[in-house]
């Protein structure tokens, strides 16, 4: 789902158990900005970006792409299903942004 979220798409997620052993088993040293799956996510079930690539601004297209994540069509930037930049002209990983469950299905962001 995208939500507008502070005048910003937010990209919210629910991964698979096969998206979320992916992501986990990501060798860090294949990433330009490298942060672990576990380091972006509250809940591994759960992916929370802002829709926003880091490149120019725009506004990547969600579940697309060859890693399986969003696929900014603008400039050719790929990221996978932890919102990390794996392919493309962007520098850096997607903001997740502050979060919180309050409960099993309820997440407050910011």
């Amino acid at each position: 789902m995208t939500f507008k979220w502070r005048g910003k798409p937010l990209f919210v997620r629910h991964r698979t158990e096969k998206e979320m052993a992916a992501e986990e088993g990501v060798n860090l040293a294949e990433l330009r900005d490298p942060q672990h799956d576990q380091d972006r996510v509250v809940n591994p079930r759960w992916i929370i970006v802002l829709g926003v690539c880091t490149h120019l601004g725009c506004v990547p297209i969600a579940n697309a792409g060859e890693f399986g994540g969003y696929c900014c069509p603008c400039h050719g930037s790929y990221y996978d299903a932890s919102g990390r930049i794996r392919k493309g002209a962007t520098p850096l990983n997607p903001e997740v942004p502050f979060y919180e469950f309050t409960e099993e299905d309820v997440v407050i962001v910011g």
